[in-house]
């Protein structure tokens, strides 16, 4: 084929069909008519020679070849995003934008924080805050759709390989209960006493509770002989659960702050146990790094973490083996090149 049998507005609706489940819901979410969505992929269809989509069933399903032109457009249009981003750099910083992405906990309390502070440095880039799993947040990063990413649980040991892993801060997961509780008098806990309490957890499927569970268990708790009174779906429901009398919770340290300090909730210290999880900064080194990353990286990071001077060594490490990374690149492109005959010009 001389011309490309696609446009990047196909891809587009491909994806948006594929995300939405109809025709008309990609439709409404693109801003665009169901008639003009369904003649592009009547033309897609035609130009490719293959159906797309089984419109036999309710919902809009992807036939193999479907799905791997949307495999192949996903990284497309991900390519397309990153080149438009790198050439708003050229205008240092007077605009552009900046992706980050967090798991939940880290999302909802720590990064409004700093994303606060980068836009009073630099008020013309536009910041974008993906909060999800860290299993989707690892995935976002490693496909470039993320410039960078705070978790707080494991990333996924098929991507440990590919993305730089850096240890940022220790997260404390505080044991809360109501200020009335009559354990929130004593100046410290047992550890037996802990087998005692009626507990609030997240619902026992949720990635942040198979976290705090684990790290319970790193810290010596037998996570079996807790009494789970109530599950909920949300920090937010706990944290007034908690402060109403119906248990007690361990939750972030960094999500009660506002609490603690309004004396709403009392913080238990428990006799010779300190419960932490380590939040750690994950990059994609074969990624273009923007220069609003950068900044985040280099000016944000660092004020909120109780070591930054270690930080800002393990960062100017892996700028260090991400320049390496990118110069073997560009020597393998050159190679490849040449043995094509085609002029490095």
């Amino acid at each position: 084929m001389s011309d490309l049998p696609f446009t990047l507005d196909q891809l587009r609706i491909l994806k948006a069909i594929a995300a939405e489940g109809s025709f008309k819901r990609a439709a409404d979410s693109l801003y665009v008519s169901q008639p003009a969505v369904s003649l592009q992929v009547q033309n897609l269809e035609r130009q490719l020679d293959v159906p797309l989509f089984d419109r036999g069933g309710r919902r809009a399903q992807l036939t193999e070849a479907g799905h791997l032109l949307l495999s192949y457009g996903d990284r497309i249009l991900s390519l397309c995003q990153e080149t438009c981003r790198a050439i708003e750099d050229l205008q240092n910083l007077q605009g552009g934008t900046l992706i980050v992405g967090a798991s939940q906990t880290t999302g909802t309390y720590l990064l409004p924080r700093m994303i606060g502070m980068f836009r009073q440095h630099y008020p013309d880039v536009t910041v974008q805050l993906h909060v999800h799993s860290t299993r989707r947040t690892s995935w976002s990063v490693a496909n470039g759709q993320v410039d960078l990413a705070i978790i707080g649980g494991e990333v996924p040991p098929e991507l440990q390989d590919s993305l730089q892993i850096l240890p940022y801060a220790e997260d404390e997961l505080a044991l809360i209960m109501p200020v009335f509780h009559p354990l929130a008098s004593s100046g410290q806990i047992q550890r037996d006493d802990l087998y005692k309490l009626q507990f609030i957890a997240l619902d026992s499927q949720s990635t942040i509770r198979k976290v705090i569970d684990q790290v319970l268990s790193r810290s010596g708790i037998d996570t079996r002989r807790l009494t789970i009174e109530m599950e909920l779906n949300s920090i937010e429901a706990i944290k007034t659960a908690v402060q109403s009398g119906l248990g007690v919770a361990f939750v972030s340290i960094s999500a009660i702050e506002k609490e603690l300090q309004m004396g709403v909730l009392h913080r238990a210290t428990i006799d010779s146990i300190v419960v932490n999880r380590t939040l750690s900064v994950i990059f994609n080194p074969n990624r273009y790094r923007s220069k609003a990353a950068e900044a985040f990286t280099q000016e944000i990071l660092p004020q909120f973490t109780n070591h930054p001077l270690e930080l800002t060594k393990k960062l100017a490490s892996a700028q260090k083996n991400g320049a390496v990374l990118e110069t073997a690149a560009a020597a393998t492109a050159e190679v490849s090149s040449s043995e094509d005959g085609v002029s490095g010009e």
